[in-house]
């Protein structure tokens, strides 16, 4: 991490507009390998997540408290939403040991099975487009069986993305894990298909403050190596379509009240509030991330882009023999990883008309457009039947992609 500066920062976004699939692949199967290597039984790494699930633990206490809850209830709530909502098993226990371990167990299962994607930049910055012009409700309506790409996957980005939290501390995402489980935060408590994303911090990523430079030191002086994707908690993500048969209203009011749950939960943690520093090494946007939502957006906006067409997902053709083998990590084989590129191909009416030569609207831009309902006809059923679209991004593949104003920074 303190090797880390702008110039070197300001040189890889500048290779950007070269990206290299191959090489992005040779990365990701290294970051994969190195992480299954050092992060087992890291003593720092273990007291880090156990810290971050102590402070989920106490912010959802405290919510519960100020809303009027009994201490037991407020304790039960807490359990439920840090530990049920991302998968663990009823009943719950605040032993925090107990929960690291399992942490640790599903996040390395996840490491060694998972197929691994790589996303363009240009794939990135769509699914970051797609992503902001969603609701928390709008994830919600997620299918799992047919919306995901794979049922364990392993999604590295093409640069970190920086986050700010809701008491203004900076952190960044390299990449996302994820694979299905059971979540158990309903009411009343039950189960619910679902799945389980886990996002990484980049050991060498642009947030460089004092707290993560002392860690790193720390970590070398006690003979450890800190693994290059750091696990940075666990999202639940219900996989059922639990929402979609909700009107665009009816879901917008659902995010109003999922919002101002996270708000009395981010009014309890104002004791950890500070302000949000210049990152001094980043030459990118920021991600104000106030309701803890981005993951779920992001991922979600992912998925879909690539069940609906927008990007194109393909598979490299040469292996790489010359990368070593480590001992429990899974053998690197580069012609496994799936690339993920945006793409607008021709729909069939399109095509058509171009053949008859009639006249086609042309478009100059991309853009991303938001989740909405369409009246879709079934011949075979002889009825029409409502079913949700997008978010996707319109528009040519060669052209450049269109930012609204709510999109997040991404240059």
């Amino acid at each position: 991490m303190g090797k880390a500066s702008r110039a070197k920062k300001e040189r890889t976004r500048e290779r950007g507009a070269q990206w290299s699939a191959a090489s992005a692949a040779r990365q990701a199967h290294l970051l994969r390998r190195d992480t299954l290597t050092h992060l087992p039984g890291h003593p720092m790494v273990r007291a880090m997540v156990k810290q971050h699930a102590a402070t989920a633990l106490s912010d959802a206490y405290n919510a519960g408290m100020a809303s009027g809850m009994s201490d037991a209830e407020a304790r039960q709530f807490a359990l439920t939403i840090a530990f049920g909502g991302i998968g663990v098993q009823p009943p719950f226990s605040d032993d925090l040991d107990r929960h690291v371990k399992w942490q640790y167990e599903r996040t390395l299962k996840m490491l060694r099975q998972a197929e691994v994607f790589i996303v363009s930049p240009a794939a990135h910055a769509a699914a970051m487009a797609a992503a902001a012009t969603l609701e928390i409700a709008d994830t919600l309506t997620l299918q799992r069986d047919t919306d995901l790409p794979a049922p364990c996957g392993l999604l590295v980005l093409p640069e970190p993305v920086v986050l700010v939290n809701r008491t203004g501390a900076l952190s960044d995402i390299r990449a996302y894990a994820w694979h299905f489980a059971q979540l158990h935060n309903g009411s009343p408590l039950q189960a619910a298909p679902g799945v389980q994303v886990a996002g990484f911090m980049d050991r060498d990523g642009p947030v460089q403050n004092e707290a993560w430079r002392e860690f790193l030191a720390a970590s070398k002086v006690s003979g450890w190596t800190c693994p290059p994707l750091v696990p940075d908690g666990f999202e639940g993500m219900r996989g059922d379509g639990y929402l979609s048969n909700l009107s665009t209203e009816e879901l917008h009011e659902r995010s109003a009240l999922a919002r101002q749950g996270q708000l009395h939960i981010r009014e309890q943690a104002q004791w950890r509030a500070e302000p949000t520093p210049d990152v001094g090494e980043w030459t990118g946007g920021q991600v104000d991330d106030q309701h803890d939502d981005f993951t779920r957006r992001y991922i979600f906006a992912f998925w879909r882009l690539t069940a609906q067409g927008s990007t194109q997902v393909t598979r490299l053709g040469a292996p790489e023999p010359d990368l070593a083998h480590s001992s429990g990590a899974p053998r690197p084989r580069l012609e496994d990883v799936r690339v993920v590129r945006l793409t607008a191909p021709r729909t069939a009416s399109q095509a058509a008309a171009a053949d008859e030569g009639r006249q086609v609207r042309a478009y100059h831009h991309r853009w991303p457009v938001r989740m909405h309902k369409v009246r879709q006809w079934y011949p075979k059923a002889g009825e029409h039947r409502i079913i949700w679209r997008g978010p996707y991004i319109k528009g040519p593949a060669d052209a450049p992609l269109l930012m609204s104003e709510k999109t997040y920074l991404v240059d």
